[in-house]
């Protein structure tokens, strides 16, 4: 029974002591979600954003709210969450690619650690650009700041926002240690289930106020069941390319003659590419729509603020080419077809009716039917909540929910913690949490 299980969860004290520590953890992210930034007049702030949504004008905060479970509406403490850590990321897994020294010093020893460190430091400068458009897009709201001096007020501000960022982060390394799930990832799963009760209130009171066809709301719903098991079914397929290893004898032991295989997923870079097409996108699109809201930026910045809105053309059009982009790069990246070939290669391996030298060459031309088809429906999902925002007029809250980045975070978020309660529960010789089949990780 279901029960079961959640008890067994309860009772090793390893996966109960994960579980609480994830949740504390969590509550203090949620807590500093809320503690508006020094300097700023909360009910000012407030009544701005409110009737920001009853013109629908609101776009660009919605869409940093869904990342931050409200904390940039709010212009709280982590009003910036992990985004900023996650461009920093994208910035320096492209940098390895480009300068050949920097790959070097990965594979030195502590390389990793190095990179990490650096990974760090450039998160901070990040941090202080975008702390600085929020101290922009604050001074464009009549009556929000209420210290006298501006330069302070500057300076405070960036402070504020940089020093929450690091701490988020540091929260999500506990989460990851000593919690359940990726930290990182486990922060955007709270931010984006946080907005829930907002956008189910605001769908209903649509429907009573504006008169939203309930037959709509409920298609919809309809289809985003629809879409959750459409993806999880996507997540489950791989494409197996079977591999023989040679026997030898070492001693008076016999190793390999057993046939094995390569499980390729058929989106093998998983949710990654949609995390970092949304952070790439983000970067800009905060500094431009903070210095648009401006009255003194120049008038070329409010128009390519305007162009570039999350629910605009060519913000869609520009996030389907880096989620395909980013598809090809990261499985590159992490499925390199020439070290996987010199690895089958050094153990006497080869894949029946393609010959040695040309192993390399025939897991590429695997990866990459398997990646365009696996991006593009990527991209599909991440337009989705554009496509019924304007079909069924939905409020922008809701509809993000039903598609886009946030559905597939909350997806593969869910799949990986599950899969790491399983292997636990497993692990102390207890049920785990399905008698059939078994929980794939997503390994964000």
């Amino acid at each position: 029974m279901a029960s079961n299980s959640i008890v067994n969860m309860f009772k090793v004290k390893e996966l109960r002591d994960r579980i609480l520590f994830t949740f504390i953890v969590l509550a203090v992210f949620r807590l500093g979600s809320v503690l508006t930034i020094p300097g700023i007049d909360a009910s000012v702030l407030l009544g701005y954003f409110d009737n920001l949504a009853k013109q629908n004008k609101n776009a660009f905060a919605s869409y940093m709210d869904f990342f931050v479970g409200g904390a940039f509406s709010n212009f709280s403490i982590f009003m910036l969450g992990v985004m900023p850590y996650i461009s920093m990321q994208i910035i320096m897994q492209l940098a390895l690619i480009i300068f050949p020294s920097l790959k070097r010093v990965v594979q030195e020893d502590g390389g990793q650690q190095k990179i990490s460190s650096w990974t760090r430091m450039g998160t901070v400068v990040v941090c202080l650009i975008q702390s600085l458009a929020v101290t922009v897009y604050a001074e464009s709201i009549p009556g929000c700041i209420v210290l006298d001096n501006n330069l302070m007020f500057k300076l405070l501000a960036m402070l504020t926002v940089t020093t929450g960022s690091m701490v988020t982060i540091w929260l999500g390394d506990q989460i990851t240690g000593h919690g359940i799930g990726n930290g990182i990832s486990m922060l955007l799963f709270a931010g984006i289930v946080a907005r829930l009760p907002h956008a189910v209130i605001e769908l209903f009171d649509k429907v009573q106020n504006e008169g939203l066809n309930i037959v709509f709301v409920i298609v919809v719903f309809v289809m985003f069941l629809g879409i959750i098991g459409f993806v999880v079914f996507e997540e489950r397929g791989e494409r197996k390319i079977p591999v023989h290893y040679a026997k030898r004898v070492v001693g008076r032991k016999m190793y390999g003659g057993q046939p094995t295989y390569l499980p390729f997923k058929i989106n093998p870079s998983n949710v990654i590419p949609v995390i970092f097409a949304s952070s790439f996108l983000t970067f800009p699109l905060q500094i431009i729509s903070s210095f648009g809201n401006n009255q003194n930026s120049a008038r070329w910045v409010g128009k390519l603020s305007a162009i570039l809105t999350p629910t605009g053309f060519w913000y869609n059009f520009l996030m389907v080419i880096l989620i395909i982009f980013f598809a090809y790069f990261y499985t590159q990246v992490t499925l390199n077809p020439t070290e996987i070939a010199k690895t089958i290669r050094e153990n006497g391996g080869s894949i029946p009716g393609i010959r040695t030298n040309n192993t390399e060459e025939h897991l590429q031309w695997v990866l990459n039917r398997l990646v365009l088809p696996g991006s593009l429906f990527l991209a599909a999902i991440a337009v989705l909540p554009t496509i019924i925002q304007n079909l069924f007029k939905f409020p922008q809250s809701i509809s993000m929910l039903m598609g886009g980045t946030s559905l597939i975070i909350m997806v593969g978020v869910d799949l990986d913690t599950m899969s790491q309660v399983e292997a636990l529960l497993r692990m102390h010789h207890q049920d785990g949490l399905v008698k059939k089949g078994k929980i794939r990780s997503r390994n964000l």
